[in-house]
């Protein structure tokens, strides 16, 4: 997708909470600001206006 891929896996290898939408860390179990387990992975591709 990009030419640099450090940059891309650092910036899009996250989970996003579902409650607050706050980004945490891949191997993140449960939200680092409310404590919410439900985490989803970031989207890789960006989504069609």
């Amino acid at each position: 997708m990009a030419k640099f891929e450090k940059a891309e896996a650092r910036t899009l290898e996250k989970m996003i909470c579902m409650r607050c939408n706050a980004r945490n860390a891949q191997r993140a179990d449960r939200c680092r600001k409310c404590g919410y387990e439900k985490l989803r992975p970031k989207a890789k591709e960006r989504r069609a206006a």
